[in-house]
Order: C-alpha cells, then sequence, then structure tokens
C-alpha cells in the first residue's frame, strides 16, 4: 500500500492515503484461463511453423503471381542469384508479424466459437430451438444440422482476416517486387500515400471468399478425422506424428478445393503492381484461364502443397504440444 503524506507545516496536520485496488490475482486469473493459453498456443505455433518454412512461402507467392520460373527447383536458384540466400526469407519480417497474430486470433477463436456452438446446441436439444414469434406466427430455427466444427472454422478464418489482412498486403509486396518495397517502412509509407487505409486492405473481398472455403474444410477435415481415428484406434489422443499426417493431410485437401481463388486473390492483391489489375474475382478467373487455361487455375499448385503440407502437420503439432503445456491443469475440450 502506498502511502502519500502531506508536509507537516500544514495546519491542520494529516495524512491522505490512497488505495489502489489490486490487480495482480485477477491479473493472473485472466492470464490462466483456457483461451488466453489457446491463444498463446496459436501465436507460438505458428511462430515456431513459419520460421522453418519461410523459404517455401516465397518460392510458393511468386509462382503463383506469375514471378519467374514456373518450376519449383528453378524458381529457387533464381532467387538466390538474384537476392542471395537472404531472399529466400524475403518479407519474412513481416511474415512473422503477420503470422503469430493471425495463428492466434484463428486458433482461438476456432476453440471458442466451437465451444459456444456445441453448449449451444446441447441446450437447444434440452430447452427446445430458438423462435421467432410474429402476432400469432410462430417460426422455430432448427440448427442441429450445423456442424461447430464447420461453423468455427468459417469464423476463425473470417476474423483472423478481418484483423491481420493489412499485414498480408505488406508481406506479399515485400515479397513480390523486393526493389519498389525494400523495407516494412518504405512499403507502408508508399502503399498509405498511394490508396490511404483503404490501400492496406486492398482485395479484403477476395480474400474473404477464398479463405472462407479453406478455413472451412481445412479445420472441418482435421478435427473430424482426427475424432474418427481416435474413435476407430479407440484412444483418447492423437500421437505427435498421426497430428503430423492429419493436419497434412487436412491442408492439402483444403488447399486444392481453394486454390483456383487463391490464385485470383494473388492477381488482384499483386495486379496493382504491373498495372493490370483485375477489377474482381470473376475477372481474374476469366483472365487466368484466357491466358493459360484451366490448369492456369492451379499454376504453383505444387509449391502451395510443398509448403501447406508441413505447414499444417507441423502447425497442429506445435499448438497440441503448446496446449499440453500451457492448459496442462485442464481438461481439453
Amino acid at each position: 500500500m502506498k502511502e502519500f503524506h502531506l508536509s507537516p507545516t500544514m495546519d491542520p496536520p494529516f495524512n491522505l492515503q490512497l488505495k489502489f485496488p489490486d490487480v495482480g490475482p485477477a491479473f493472473n486469473d485472466f492470464m490462466r484461463t483456457r483461451e488466453v493459453g489457446e491463444f498463446l498456443s496459436g501465436a507460438l505455433a505458428g511462430a515456431m511453423t513459419k520460421a522453418v518454412l519461410a523459404p517455401l512461402e516465397t518460392i510458393r507467392t511468386r509462382m503463383v503471381v506469375g514471378v519467374g520460373s514456373r518450376k519449383i527447383g528453378t524458381s529457387f536458384v533464381q532467387v538466390i542469384e538474384q537476392q542471395g540466400w537472404q531472399g529466400l526469407w524475403a518479407g519474412n519480417a513481416i511474415n512473422m508479424l503477420r503470422i503469430i497474430p493471425t495463428q492466434a486470433i484463428e486458433l482461438g477463436t476456432f476453440e471458442c466459437v466451437k465451444r459456444a456452438m456445441t453448449s449451444a446446441q446441447e441446450k437447444w436439444r434440452d430447452t427446445g430451438c430458438p423462435k421467432l414469434q410474429i402476432g400469432n406466427a410462430s417460426m422455430s430455427f432448427s440448427l442441429s444440422w450445423l456442424s461447430p466444427v464447420a461453423v468455427a472454422g468459417a469464423a476463425a478464418g473470417v476474423v483472423s482476416t478481418l484483423a491481420c489482412h493489412p499485414l498480408e498486403v505488406l508481406k506479399d509486396r515485400l515479397t513480390v517486387n523486393p526493389e519498389v518495397y525494400p523495407s516494412l517502412r518504405i512499403a507502408v509509407h508508399k502503399i498509405y500515400k498511394e490508396g490511404g487505409i483503404g490501400g492496406l486492405y486492398a482485395g479484403l473481398g477476395p480474400t474473404l471468399i477464398g479463405m472462407l472455403p479453406y478455413s472451412t474444410c481445412y479445420y472441418f477435415m482435421y478435427e473430424t478425422i482426427k475424432k474418427s481415428y481416435c474413435q476407430a484406434q479407440k484412444k483418447e489422443s492423437l500421437s505427435r506424428s498421426e497430428m503430423l499426417l492429419i493436419g497434412a493431410f487436412s491442408g492439402l485437401t483444403a488447399s486444392t478445393i481453394s486454390y483456383p481463388l487463391e490464385v485470383a486473390r494473388k492477381r488482384i492483391m499483386v495486379g496493382a503492381l504491373q498495372g493490370k489489375c483485375p477489377p474482381n474475382m470473376v475477372a481474374a478467373l476469366s483472365e487466368v484461364i484466357r491466358e493459360e487455361g484451366l490448369l492456369g487455375l492451379y499454376r504453383g499448385w505444387g509449391a502451395s502443397c510443398l509448403k501447406v503440407m508441413p505447414s499444417s502437420g507441423i502447425t497442429w503439432t506445435f499448438y497440441e504440444a503448446w496446449k499440453d503445456i500451457l492448459l496442462a491443469d485442464r481438461c481439453h475440450v
């Protein structure tokens, strides 16, 4: 307790005591909540995964937007010849700044929404579905057909995208055109000068359109396969190697389904650098098909799989491992 004493020469002398609330216990309780543990687990898992896989992210981005060779090996050589080994980590600083909050928000949102949806459906089974009363008419909304995992996956992708999209824009600019955007500070200044705050949200609509099917499928596949496998093997949890394999397969499936939208999104986001930005997602897809045929919608898919599969598997492995550490005294939902 801090005491503030006024000068004894004052008439009449007195002591003034100010009491400040002790927020220490409340803060400690907050830091020990499940939500904070999941948030931190996501952040740590994302950071550790990106540190390992940054070179594949660089090659994937170059191939998707049509910069350099179409072959993975040749693209690696070109980057090294033009920028040195450090070129494989071009934009990695912003990538780390992007992935830490993105993964924290995404995985934290997924867990929270999944629990909330599961709890709501259990309540509706006991008390009945939500109803809308309009005069004498009553409408019931049966939401039992909704998968809590699918809804949570969609919510995770949308929320993390809305929160962290400007970092994605900066990362793409630093990776694709390092001559024009040699540093994070210069990239922020140029983008803001040319387009204001809206420039940092360039391509948000296409990003959300592409993210929604990917995120929904990604989380739904992982949780469904995980649950089915554990039931078949009569076990409570997966081993680390099983997490790695199931996570990788989930990422592969989700990426394959949504990849054409990813190609179109990248075209729109970096098209301004070449002075020919497609006006919308449909126009971007049409442009790719017209120039490269249907196979153009999967240009760079191999490089994407090389990045997405290990990234998904490693992320889930690290995430579950950190949850085991940070939430050791709680039961997992």
